[in-house]
């Protein structure tokens, strides 16, 4: 080798450890450092350094970490800079240290070994290689220790124990000279997984997998509180514990361990997983302390509170029970539908947004969410049958739904985004006939949220024959009161609907889910737009304080719980991202994200441009018709452009973005295409493509073949059997159901009449129909999002299907006119 580094070498392809090396010697030198080194370039004025981009990189000092020295060798990097052009200035500047950092060692470890965490049973594989004047001897160490036949640049550990863990060093010898590595830490997670034995763990290289979650504890004062959380990653991820929603002080490890608890250790906990790249939080899991209670009697016995004893003769017993039984889940899962773009009906802005903020909220109470939009009526019978498969003895089952719906006979019935126009029973899914099968699974919890209109269906004739057991265990909570509409608020951008918008104010509290949504239906009755027109309605039979913040406790069916969770998992992977590589030296990131179960976002970024190529870019093309893609919202600069709102935030930054909706219609892998374009001056700039064919399998809920045809028929077949009305659960329930019904005290109070002769306002939030239809269409939802109301022969306020507007009656004062539009935005008289 020579003495130092080839001089053709352009500087912006030097090694980090030697950039940060020479940016080092260069910001700390007052008289031999970056600004001298500047002036001699800019004298030079082969790579025009301008006064302007001196000041540039002084103000680099300001920034956390900050160097002038990186920001001026990376402006000379792109004016061409090669190795021995950076060699001549340091040597005209007169910094040996700067010079010595070019020059190359006897020996130089170019590839460092990194530290990972990966479960027990994979492949572990660490890599040391470096180049000298000689050939190169390795030998590894454990600590102090020599790991026996290690003498490769790479150690094979296969497959990995739990003993293998620990801090992992290379030793390389060339000749007299010899060189350390860098320290790399090996964590092995004891835990079980789907995976084959003897995974290598490459495929994860690069993403973070959350795979040991903390569970609920309950603890007397003064035990031992031990969390264990962990997740496989390389780099080996960071670990931050949080309490209540606050960090805890040198809680950075991944096993949390708070030896003689008090009960201020109570509370809930989780932990903030990170690596330099990603972030992702632990479920939320409760720790109880509970205080240690004695009892004395007559000076003469003690007991403890974990005693059960009996005091006195005969059938004469005294027990001590100080603290009340905690209630557990076996699991928790929620199927949350939000239908808004119907075919044949007026769409829908809110379902989405609802269904985005529910999903992030139930998981932080430990649910399993899947989360759909937009589902035709088969797939919505099937996605409720995968619902049913996740559902065993003792598990928490939570059905949000959020679209156009009608209620007959008390029987609550979901719109389809395939349905007719008129729609019946046929074409929709009841509601009471999923409660029918949830209570086949003997639940725990069963929790329906509709948030839809309840609107007699004057096409639909039919009373579905569905009986249910008597279970304590029922919750519902209608968005609105029975024959009432719901309401969607309608602005410019993206809100909530009225009930999620309190809904999810209240959602996490530590109540019993009916005290939780008895403050919900309060908060909606001081809601000035909708007081009047629109009540939440609370119908129980719940007997004992369930909460959605009960701990999970797996029961007796534990590996049927694991084969459920399995199966959950199976419908929320999302495809590694992926570096492609093309010929002409380009490399790409291609990068995923889910916004919902069965929408994905594909990502495509820059990594490196060839120096002589003046312009690059990578785009995705030609993807399955199943999924129905416009071209036109492909490949755009931001996520909004693309129709992703909700996660734009927490995408990376300079990609472009496409949004893939609707996978449960995808029938095959999803095969598309990488097409790199880019254009070099050499050519006169006339661009050139290269393209590579990727295949991700089927991603997200697409691994559920929701599109197939209906196996499962039970959902179907309950929802179309005559019966009477009596059978209904909802429908005045008799002592034969013992329903506790709680009515909301906010109902709809007396419609004020309306002039006929009236005019229309705009404002900014509106109301408009939520979830209407029956059949016909309530309103229309034009560009201007508003609802026309006129009166019949009779006076009566009725819906028209012209122009959309919201009726106010005339006035000049615009305080008095926002109070009229408050008062006057109803929908029929009841």
């Amino acid at each position: 080798m020579s003495d130092s580094l080839d001089r053709s070498t352009k500087i912006n392809l030097l090694k980090e450890p030697v950039v940060k090396k020479l940016c080092e010697v260069l910001d700390k030198s007052s008289t031999k450092g970056w600004r001298k080194l500047g002036e001699i370039v800019g004298n030079e004025r082969r790579l025009k350094v301008s006064s302007d981009d001196m000041e540039m990189c002084s103000l680099k000092v300001l920034e956390l970490e900050g160097s002038p020295s990186r920001m001026l060798l990376r402006l000379m990097g792109e004016r061409g800079c090669t190795t021995g052009h950076l060699m001549d200035y340091l040597q005209t500047l007169g910094n040996s240290e700067a010079v010595q950092c070019l020059k190359a060692s006897a020996l130089q470890i170019l590839i460092q070994p990194q530290s990972v965490a990966l479960i027990s049973g994979h492949n572990l594989r660490l890599s040391c290689h470096a180049v000298g004047k000689s050939p190169a001897q390795y030998q590894w160490f454990k600590s102090k220790e020599e790991v026996p036949n290690s003498f490769s640049p790479d150690l094979m550990i296969s497959p990995v124990h739990l003993k293998d863990a620990g801090f992992y060093i290379c030793r390389v010898n060339c000749g007299d000279t010899f060189e350390f590595s860098q320290w790399a830490q090996v964590d092995v997670l004891n835990v079980s997984m789907s995976y084959g034995p003897g995974q290598s763990y490459h495929s994860l290289e690069g993403r973070l997998k959350l795979v040991i979650q903390p569970q609920s504890q309950r603890l007397h004062v003064g035990e031992t509180l031990q969390l264990e959380c962990g997740a496989m990653g390389r780099p080996i991820p960071r670990y931050q514990w949080h309490r209540n929603g606050v960090p805890i002080r040198n809680a950075t490890k991944r096993k949390l361990m708070i030896p003689h608890v008090m009960q201020d250790h109570h509370g809930r906990y989780r932990c903030e997983i990170s690596s330099s790249t990603e972030r992702m939080w632990t479920n939320e899991v409760d720790v109880v302390i509970a205080p240690r209670i004695s009892v004395q009697i007559s000076g003469a016995m003690e007991f403890s509170e974990d005693d059960v004893y009996a005091i006195g003769g005969g059938s004469s017993e005294f027990f001590l029970n100080s603290i009340p039984e905690q209630l557990y889940a076996t699991d928790k899962v929620a199927l949350l539908i939000g239908n808004l773009s119907y075919q044949n009906h007026p769409q829908l802005k809110a379902p989405m947004v609802d269904v985005y903020d529910l999903t992030n909220l139930l998981r932080q109470l430990n649910f399993k969410v899947v989360s759909l939009l937009d589902l035709t009526e088969s797939e919505m019978r099937n996605a409720v049958d995968e619902f049913l498969l996740l559902l065993h003895k003792g598990v928490y089952g939570l059905l949000y739904y959020a679209g156009h719906g009608y209620e007959n006979y008390g029987n609550s019935f979901m719109v389809p985004v395939d349905a007719p126009n008129p729609y019946r029973s046929a074409n929709c899914l009841c509601v009471q006939s999923i409660l029918k099968l949830m209570q086949e699974k003997e639940t725990g919890l069963n929790v329906f949220l509709l948030d839809m209109c309840r609107k007699r269906n004057i096409h639909d004739d039919s009373t579905p024959n569905i009986v249910l057991r008597v279970t304590a265990n029922i919750v519902f909570g209608y968005a609105t009161c029975q024959d009432a509409e719901a309401f969607e608020l309608s602005s410019s951008g993206f809100t909530n609907g009225v009930f999620v918008k309190f809904l999810k104010k209240r959602l996490l509290d530590d109540e019993k889910i009916t005290v939780v949504l008895d403050r919900v239906a309060e908060d909606m009755g001081q809601f000035d737009a909708t007081k009047g027109k629109q009540a939440l309605e609370i119908r129980s039979s719940l007997s004992e304080r369930r909460a959605l913040t009960d701990p999970i406790l797996p029961g007796d069916s534990a590996d049927l719980a694991h084969a459920h969770s399995r199966q959950w998992a199976k419908a929320h992977e999302l495809p590694e991202s992926m570096s492609l590589n093309f010929d002409c030296g380009a490399q790409i990131k291609l990068g995923f994200a889910a916004e919902f179960s069965n929408v994905l976002v594909i990502y495509t970024h820059i990594v490196k441009k060839p120096e002589d190529m003046s312009f690059c870019q990578a785009h995705v093309t030609d993807f399955s018709q199943d999924l129905d893609v416009d071209p036109k919202e492909m490949n755009r600069e931001t996520p909004e452009e693309t129709g992703i709102y909700l996660l734009s935030s927490s995408l990376p930054q300079h990609c472009l973005y496409t949004r893939l909706s609707s996978l449960q219609k995808l029938r095959e892998e999803l095969v598309f295409t990488v097409c790199l374009q880019g254009t070099f001056p050499a050519m006169d700039d006339d661009p050139v493509h290269w393209t590579k064919s990727i295949n991700i399998g089927k991603p997200l809920i697409a691994r559920l073949d929701l599109h197939r045809a209906m196996r499962r028929n039970s959902c179907l077949q309950t929802c179309l059997m005559p019966h009477s009305p009596s059978h209904s659960p909802c429908h005045s329930p008799g002592p034969e159901h013992r329903l506790q019904i709680h009515h909301v005290l906010h109902q709809a109070q007396d419609y004020s009449r309306l002039s006929p002769q009236h005019h229309y306002l705009d404002v900014y939030e509106r109301l408009q129909g939520a979830a209407g239809g029956c059949g016909d269409s309530y309103y229309e939802n034009l560009s201007q999002c508003r609802f026309e109301q006129s009166y019949d022969s009779a006076g009566r306020l009725s819906s028209s299907p012209g122009r959309l507007s919201i009726p106010i009656e005339a006035s000049d004062d615009i305080n008095e006119l926002q109070t009229v539009f408050i008062n006057s935005l109803q929908l029929q008289p009841q």
